[in-house]
C-alpha cells in the first residue's frame, strides 16, 4: 500500500511570490505544491495538498488525517507560535507530523523563536527556504516510530 502524505499551508501562505518576498522568497504555494507533487511522485506516495488561513478549518483536516494519512508536513504560519488548537489537534490524531517554515524563525523577531507545536511534532525544518517543504516531505517518510 502506498503511503499518504498531507501537506498543510497556514495563515498567509496563499500569498506566497507576493508578500515580503525578501524572507519568503518569489515561488507561490502552487509552485512548492507542484515539486510536492513532482516529489511525491518520485517518492511513489500519494500527497494531498491544504490551505487554509481558518484556525478551525486546520484543526478539522489535521483530524481528518488520523487514520488516512501516513504523515503530515505543516507549515502553521503564525498558529505555530500560540495555537493551542493545532497543538492538541496534532497530538489526538496521532499522525507524525513534521513542521515546517520558509525562513529561518530564529533569526528572526523573538515572539518567532517559540512554538508551541514542536512538542507534538517528530521535528521542525526552518530556513531553507521552499525547499524545506521537501525537507520536512522526507523526514516524515523517513520516521520511525521506535528508532
Amino acid at each position: 500500500m502506498r503511503k499518504r502524505v498531507a501537506v498543510i499551508h497556514g495563515p498567509n501562505l496563499n500569498m506566497l511570490g507576493k508578500r515580503e518576498i525578501g524572507i519568503y522568497g518569489g515561488k507561490s504555494m502552487e509552485d512548492i505544491n507542484n515539486d510536492l507533487y513532482a516529489e511525491a511522485k518520485k517518492l511513489g506516495i500519494e500527497l494531498e495538498c491544504y490551505q487554509s488561513n481558518v484556525e478551525g478549518e486546520i484543526v478539522t483536516f489535521i483530524q481528518q488525517c488520523r487514520g488516512r494519512a501516513d504523515g503530515i508536513v505543516l507549515n502553521a504560519g503564525a498558529y505555530t507560535h500560540y495555537s493551542i488548537a493545532l497543538r492538541d489537534a496534532i497530538s489526538a490524531a496521532e499522525v507524525p507530523t513534521v513542521e515546517v517554515h520558509i525562513s529561518n524563525v530564529y533569526k528572526r523577531e523573538s515572539f518567532r523563536h517559540v512554538s508551541v507545536l514542536a512538542p507534538v511534532c517528530i521535528g521542525q525544518i526552518c530556513g531553507f527556504g521552499p525547499y524545506s517543504y521537501i525537507l520536512g516531505l522526507h523526514a516524515v517518510l523517513e520516521h520511525k516510530v521506535n528508532p
